[in-house]
């Protein structure tokens, strides 16, 4: 008998996938700050991502990117840049199917301490912690890492700096 396909959140109906803000943030050592998340009921089912989350309201997607870098890391001192890829992914988590149109801006900082601020009731409870990695360190990683060509795009900005204008990566759809 077939699985009971999830509740989808975005991508059903005439909203669309939900948009969603996500920070590429690098130290002055040029470390990127991804985040360690888990599925809230299973602690082994987990993998590393960029900071960010959902528009909320009428905000812009720059004011969201800072907002959820705030809540989910307390820095505040950060230099937004540009948008560097766009992504369109789709993924069950929580019990439900997240279809979302994400957008990844450059940041930068000196502030390197972490400490989420306001996580929602759900990110409390999937939210491991925070690390920060070495372009090497991610390229060697055995971990679930999003976007999976994370290691390679940092590698590519910081060889060659930011794209004359955001890069369409692939779907990437996760049953």
């Amino acid at each position: 008998m077939p699985a009971e396909p999830l509740p989808a959140v975005g991508g059903s109906g005439t909203d669309g996938p939900r948009r969603v803000a996500r920070v590429v943030l690098l130290d002055p050592r040029d470390r990127i700050l991804l985040l360690h998340g888990h599925e809230p009921d299973d602690p082994a089912d987990d993998w590393w991502f960029t900071p960010g989350g959902g528009v909320e309201g009428d905000e812009t997607r720059e004011q969201a990117a800072l907002r959820e870098l705030v809540e989910e890391t307390g820095i505040t001192e950060v230099e937004l840049g540009p948008v560097l890829w766009r992504r369109r992914c789709s993924f069950p988590f929580a019990g439900r199917r997240w279809d979302q149109d994400e957008w990844y801006y450059l940041a930068r900082t000196t502030q390197t301490a972490t400490a989420a601020t306001a996580l929602t009731e759900l990110e409390r409870r999937s939210v491991a912690g925070a690390r920060w990695w070495t372009c090497p360190e991610l390229a060697r990683a055995h971990e679930t890492v999003y976007p999976t060509r994370l290691a390679e795009l940092l590698r590519t900005l910081l060889d060659e700096g930011p794209p004359a204008g955001p890069v369409t990566l692939d779907t990437e759809i996760v049953r």
